[in-house]
């Protein structure tokens, strides 16, 4: 074997320290990604950056959702899922307790804005985690927090959920606060002032509401931001694996799917994203993650697309 094929094993195995996502308004990708430029390398790594499809890909990916969107689930069974869709999550979190734990180690990468509040001296900062389920973000930051004006708040849909964030040992009432609240409430949790907010976390979260409720959640977000605060958002991408996985009969509406453990899912475009967020909020990031995911051993290729943004509130005492 050559030194050459042992060092790309090595970097192979390396965590990811950089960020392959890629704003769909700019045309170059993002400096240091991984680019699959020969297929036949495809081997020669666990994951790659910016995959672009192909057309055969993309019609077959299209096709799929059709097929799926011939047989929807008969409205009649879609009323439980969406009726009682905090029960589904807290039989989720019920199942797997703190297993669903997952250290975030890509938020420094994608989201820097979140590890600059816990440094000295930056003054006070308040972040909501919205759908904390295991306190996925509040924890990762309160390990390296060294600001003594952090406060992070952390809700999620499901009781359960929250149970599991305030039995962790590493739960700090001091710093941070736990609650259960829906975003798609028609007001905003009690122990949130109006406007205090520096950032709100919304990872994996819109895609579990059902889509006349987007508006109410950015609604929501919007007022508990200060002026000029930010919202980080990652969710599902259209024509991701997981959509495409899907078999006929799980189909709620267009491109939103209830699993087989009763929880919801929508998969997103990055024009919904604009519409959805662009009237409230400047969309400083509106950007799409398209990565070839490589089973070397089985020989497997999935490809995943996530979205990610990052949208500020707009000051409109600066815009009179």
């Amino acid at each position: 074997m050559s030194l050459q094929s042992d060092q790309d094993i090595d970097r192979s195995k390396l965590k990811k320290d950089w960020s392959s996502v890629r704003d769909v308004r700019q045309e170059s990708p993002t400096f240091g990604t991984r680019i699959l430029e020969n297929k036949e390398h495809v081997w020669n790594h666990n994951a790659w950056d910016n995959v672009e499809w192909d057309e055969e890909q993309e019609r077959y990916a299209r096709e799929k959702v059709h097929k799926q969107s011939n047989k929807p689930m008969p409205l009649e069974e879609q009323q439980k899922y969406h009726q009682d869709a905090s029960k589904y999550w807290n039989t989720f979190y019920l199942h797997n307790e703190n297993k669903f734990f997952k250290d975030r180690q890509w938020l420094k990468i994608e989201f820097p804005e979140l590890h600059d509040a816990t440094k000295l001296d930056v003054g006070p900062k308040k972040i909501f985690e919205i759908g904390c389920g295991a306190g996925n973000t509040m924890f990762p930051l309160l390990s390296v927090n060294q600001n003594p004006d952090l406060f992070i708040y952390a809700c999620d849909f499901a009781l359960n959920a929250v149970d599991v964030v305030k039995n962790n040992s590493a739960f700090n009432p001091q710093k941070s606060c736990a609650f259960v609240w829906d975003l798609t409430s028609t007001n905003i949790p009690e122990n949130i002032e109006p406007g205090s907010l520096d950032i709100v976390v919304l990872i994996f979260v819109m895609s579990a509401i059902h889509p006349q409720c987007w508006n109410q959640a950015v609604e929501n977000v919007y007022k508990m931001l200060k002026p000029g605060g930010l919202v980080l958002f990652r969710d599902y991408g259209r024509y991701d694996m997981v959509q495409l996985r899907f078999k006929e009969g799980r189909m709620l509406s267009d491109n939103f799917y209830v699993r087989g453990d009763g929880t919801r899912v929508y998969f997103f475009t990055s024009d919904e994203i604009q519409t959805i967020w662009g009237t409230k909020f400047t969309l400083e990031q509106n950007a799409v993650d398209r990565r070839l995911i490589v089973n070397r051993h089985r020989k497997l290729q999935m490809y995943r697309i996530w979205l990610q943004g990052k949208f500020r509130k707009i000051d409109e005492t600066n815009t009179l």
